[in-house]
């Protein structure tokens, strides 16, 4: 799974294969911890990411959301900017 950006010690992460299915989504990993959240709500759909990170997450995604839906949609790897 490639990742997509990297920020204040979290990897995004995306799925880039035929077979993934399921409502467009990326992964979150902060150390132990792991979430995946839907590209379009920004809604953590599961895991157990710490709050603090939820938070910078969506921030991020806010922020590459378009990005990330394209990348979604046309199966193509892009690296992406943190959060700053």
């Amino acid at each position: 799974m490639p990742v997509v950006a990297r920020f204040y010690g979290i990897l995004i992460k995306m799925y880039f294969s035929q077979s993934e299915h399921g409502v467009p989504h990326f992964h979150a990993i902060y150390g132990e911890f792991n979430a995946v959240f839907a590209i379009e709500t920004l809604e953590m759909l599961e895991g157990d990411l710490p709050v603090r990170c939820q938070r910078l997450v969506k921030e991020w995604a806010t922020l590459c959301q378009k990005e990330l839906l394209d990348m979604w949609n046309r199966q193509e790897f892009r690296q992406l900017p943190g959060l700053e």
